[in-house]
């Protein structure tokens, strides 16, 4: 069999297998750049590129890779500037990991019911997706 790309980026091989059903074969630049220093490092990095570039799996295999899928605490926020971006990359995010066990990841954006994101924090997600706006809502709220 021939080996994925991704392989080389040392993603793992459930994300592999998750990303290749979403008909990705090879990664774009900006994956192949990002993913690696954000796996063997522990630190900041600003990435910049177009839209459809692949910015979202650049951030997001990384995260989920290094995600304690035995811990039930959140590990990662992501803020997203817009309710649409924030279900996009919550969703992307969830098909990536589709094979990952015990792994959770959660919208919170406004325009959406306040309870039904409360459950759904509930079911302890390792990464939050959030718009700033309602992200404040939950924070003054202590919730």
């Amino acid at each position: 069999m021939e080996t994925n790309i991704f392989e080389s980026l040392a993603i793992d091989p459930l994300l592999i297998k998750g990303i290749e059903e979403m008909g990705f074969e090879k990664p774009m630049p900006i994956q192949e750049k990002v993913i690696p220093v954000i796996l063997e490092q522990d630190r900041d990095v600003v990435g910049l590129a177009q839209t459809g570039t692949g910015k979202t799996a650049a951030f997001g295999l990384p995260l989920i890779q290094k995600t304690d899928k035995k811990s039930k605490n959140v590990q990662a926020v992501v803020l997203c500037p817009t309710r649409e971006l924030c279900m996009q990359i919550t969703k992307d995010i969830q098909n990536y990991s589709k094979y990952v066990k015990d792994f959770r990841v959660t919208a919170i954006y406004g325009g959406a019911s306040i309870e039904g994101q409360l459950k759904e924090l509930r079911k302890k997600p390792q990464i939050i997706v959030a718009t700033p706006g309602r992200l404040l809502d939950f924070i003054e709220r202590n919730r």
